[in-house]
């Protein structure tokens, strides 16, 4: 199946081709699709412990494609507490500058 009707600033992916995440805080995730591609997904409230974890399940909501807020869902462990679940409220994909800033954090 082809990705949901979008305008032109829109670009989706599905939650398998995620390769990689880092947690910029705790409520922002950029996630690598690929080898080229990133994704900021800002969080509906603090998701604790996602800027620390070493491991994250990324689940798409409604569909197998992430487009926008609420696409997404992110199960992060917590320990003591069992897996912690934080819903995304916006996703967009990072710029050039973006990406490089984010590799020298």
């Amino acid at each position: 199946p082809s990705p949901p009707a979008s305008g032109p600033a829109r670009v989706c992916y599905k939650a398998r081709n995620v390769s990689g995440f880092t947690g910029a805080d705790d409520d922002t995730v950029d996630v690598q699709v690929g080898s080229r591609r990133y994704y900021r997904l800002e969080l509906a409230g603090i998701c604790p412990n996602v800027n620390w974890s070493t491991r994250v399940a990324l689940l798409s909501r409604g569909s197998s494609w992430i487009c926008h807020g609420l696409d997404a869902e992110l199960i992060v462990p917590n320990p003591g507490l069992g897996p912690q679940r934080c819903l995304a409220s916006s996703v967009r994909r990072l710029s050039e500058a973006e990406v490089q800033a984010m590799r020298r954090r």
